[in-house]
């Protein structure tokens, strides 16, 4: 063996090490930590024309808002994003059920004011219950079913 060959052996060695400690601390930086939103579900069975309890969104936080109306032949879905400002208003965007699907969007706190269809006929919705609450009512001449889910 030559001087080269013998030299070398080491020098791969070491490269060879510092490649395995460099990337050992970037795995050990690259750890992600993920929290888990909070959610609440919302099941509601509704008679022509009523509206549920109120639902209380988290407060000046963005919650994600989803809901489905799951009656056979009105079946649909809506989502907004909304913000509640305590004592004040809800504020929200978002997109309305498949029928005339558009984005919705405003803000208020008065009773009945509408946020988003969440089925096909455009008749069950989500509405403002007061500045701090919303709630589902459905608009139809019968009976409909589902669920609404909030995430923070």
């Amino acid at each position: 063996m030559n001087l080269v060959q013998k030299l070398s052996r080491p020098a791969v060695w070491t490269f060879a090490v510092m490649v395995a400690l460099i990337t050992s601390a970037v795995v050990a930086h690259a750890t992600q930590s993920l929290s888990v939103p909070n959610a609440a579900t919302v099941s509601y069975n509704l008679a022509a024309g009523a509206n549920s309890a109120a639902i209380t969104p988290s407060s000046s936080k963005p919650v994600f808002v989803m809901g489905v109306c799951t009656t056979a032949g009105t079946r649909g879905v809506g989502q907004v994003t909304l913000l509640r400002i305590p004592a004040n208003f809800i504020e929200w965007v978002g997109l309305e059920s498949p029928a005339g699907a558009a984005i919705t969007s405003g803000f208020s706190g008065a009773a009945g004011t509408h946020i988003v269809y969440l089925d096909f006929g455009s008749q069950v919705d989500i509405e403002v219950n007061s500045p701090d609450t919303i709630r589902v009512h459905n608009g139809a001449a019968a009976a409909r079913a589902g669920n609404v889910t909030l995430i923070w």
